[in-house]
């Protein structure tokens, strides 16, 4: 699999953390803005990357590159998904896949049409941690009551609140708390009981963004609370409530280190399969097999997980309030 990257932020530096002990995966370029290009020639010395561009357009044109690799700002998701695309490459886009899912519903349309697989960065559909999860919901019973929350007070919050709007924070970016953190507790309790009834979306809004917000989900015979927050901080943990026990999770949707098996008797089992791994190895393993077999029907149901999130976004954000540019065309 020859992969290019799009973008030099700090998901960037956590590929390369682990992609080089990917046997298979060879990457190709990367490319960012001008701004960023000697912070871009460094990390390509350090990883042994043959091409260097900052031009995203320049990106697209090289020609030893069949999959590209999108971690830019949110907002920049579908133009540069749809021209990757259109250029006959295979696409890995970063959470969140788009701003909107009437951009990925068309985006995913497209990949058909070209008879390309496309795929959303999302390391908690692929975590062990996750799978095993699945596996062990009929052993807590009928489902009651879901509590997810990932709160992590952020550095870029002192800065907003002195007027300083990073894209983490900024409505043109597609930025806020559930696009930034609660985006994984949807995709979390979405992977494991699929799509919700309902979705209502009570934020905390500060200058037209949500610093903060709850998401309801109703499933009709069970509900579900995604707390996300960049305001403030809290543990960070989610429990699963069933008649039978629970499943208690210590750690960030994103990372689920480890969980707890909690049955009504008393009986505590503990799971870790992961090995220590960082997060986003096991998601990365996948693609290179999705791609390389050009596994399609596996790649479907991947967008189809991606499309119940991100429909859940796009429905909770609006129903809080928390609109973005994208939004514009289709409300």
């Amino acid at each position: 699999m020859k992969m290019a990257i799009a973008g030099a932020g700090m998901i960037v530096h956590d590929l390369f953390h682990f992609i080089h002990k990917i046997e298979g995966i060879e990457l190709t370029a990367i490319a960012s803005t001008p701004r960023s290009i000697d912070k871009v020639k460094a990390l390509a010395k350090e990883n042994h990357i043959p091409a260097t561009y900052n031009d995203y357009e320049e990106l697209l044109n090289d020609p030893n590159t069949e999959v590209m690799y999108i971690a830019t700002p949110n907002n920049l998701h579908y133009e540069m998904v749809k021209k990757a695309l259109n250029k006959g490459l295979h696409v890995i886009c970063e959470k969140p896949f788009t701003s909107t899912i009437e951009e990925l519903l068309e985006l995913r349309d497209l990949a058909k049409e070209k008879n390309l697989i496309l795929l959303e960065a999302i390391s908690t559909q692929y975590l062990p941690n996750v799978l095993k999860m699945k596996e062990l919901l009929e052993e807590i019973g009928q489902p009651k009551i879901i509590i997810a929350n990932y709160s992590q007070y952020s550095s870029r919050y002192n800065a907003f609140k002195e007027g300083k709007v990073l894209p983490a924070f900024s409505p043109d970016f597609s930025g806020g708390a559930l696009m930034d953190l609660n985006i994984y507790n949807i995709h979390l309790i979405t992977s494991l009981f699929g799509k919700p009834k309902n979705v209502t979306y009570a934020a905390n809004i500060e200058k037209e963004i949500d610093t903060s917000g709850i998401l309801s989900m109703d499933f009709g015979s069970f509900k579900a609370i995604a707390v996300g927050a960049k305001d403030c901080k809290a543990p960070v943990t989610t429990t699963i409530q069933g008649d039978k026990g629970a499943l208690i999770v210590e750690g960030p949707a994103n990372v689920l280190p480890k969980f707890k098996l909690v049955m009504n008797d008393g009986t505590v089992t503990e799971f870790d399969l992961q090995k220590g791994e960082h997060r986003m190895f096991y998601e990365f393993i996948e693609f290179k097999n999705i791609i390389d077999n050009k596994d399609y029907k596996k790649a479907d149901e991947m967008m189809e997980k991606s499309i119940i999130a991100v429909e859940v976004a796009t429905k909770g954000r609006r129903s809080g309030n928390v609109l973005f540019p994208a939004d514009q065309k289709y409300i």
